[in-house]
């Protein structure tokens, strides 16, 4: 079965300094894959790259059957492709409802308003808050804010970069149980996370970076079983 999402020796970075070199790296369809790696290893670099935010000097990428390589973001959202960043990843002088609405502009859907609620039943918490600026919210919920309009679009891969970076671990779990729900609704994921254990434990497959190079790649399962990867980025704890 062909890959939904097929990097293919991809080599990225700036100014002309590479930070990933050779990343190959396949996601199914209908699947949370997730990459881990220490600081620096080129995690969001390869996410960036992806979503054509940062230039690529070698290598392909592949999105359901089409050679998507060399194409710009604007023309990736219609695609299917949404992306969360890590950082000012909600506009906070809008509304929460104005900022799920700049989700729609790339890639308007058929029926905004049944997207709305559907998105609304994914966060009941926002309900309540549509007329309020979304800078005023807790960042739980802006991560929330963040995902919805990504998924106002109707993508069929979303990419999530740390989306539960700086949250409370009472957010960080209802993030990753968001995250299983988004799957069942038939929305594929590839994020970066900072929390390897949680993220492995909810992830079909896992990807680890180290020096902006393939390490390993697995099941989450069994990564969290691997004594190399539990020794080298989950703290040595058995998982």
């Amino acid at each position: 079965m062909s890959a939904l999402l097929s990097v293919k020796g991809l080599v990225a970075g700036y100014g002309g300094v590479p930070i990933i070199e050779g990343i190959n790296l396949d996601v199914q369809d209908h699947e949370i894959s997730v990459i881990i790696g220490p600081n620096g290893a080129g995690k969001s670099t390869l996410l960036k790259t992806i979503f054509a935010l940062t230039a690529r000097s070698e290598g392909g990428i592949d999105f359901a059957g089409k050679d998507i390589t060399g194409l710009k973001t604007a023309e990736l959202v219609p695609l299917g492709i949404s992306m969360v960043p890590q950082s000012r990843n909600v506009f906070p002088t809008l509304t929460v409802d104005e900022n799920l609405d700049v989700g729609t502009y790339a890639a308007p859907p058929k029926d905004k308003e049944a997207v709305r609620e559907s998105v609304l039943a994914l966060f009941p918490d926002l309900r309540d808050k549509l007329g309020q600026p979304a800078g005023e919210l807790s960042g739980g919920q802006r991560q929330m804010v963040a995902m919805g309009r990504a998924l106002m679009s109707e993508p069929k891969l979303l990419l999530l970069d740390e989306p539960t970076a700086g949250l409370s671990p009472a957010y960080l779990e209802i993030i990753f149980d968001l995250l299983l729900d988004i799957r069942k609704r038939g929305v594929t994921i590839l994020m970066v996370e900072q929390n390897a254990k949680q993220a492995l434990r909810i992830a079909d497959n896992g990807h680890v970076l180290v020096s902006g190079k393939n390490f390993i790649s697995g099941a989450g399962e069994a990564l969290l079983n691997d004594d190399a990867v539990r020794r080298s980025f989950l703290g040595g704890a058995a998982a």
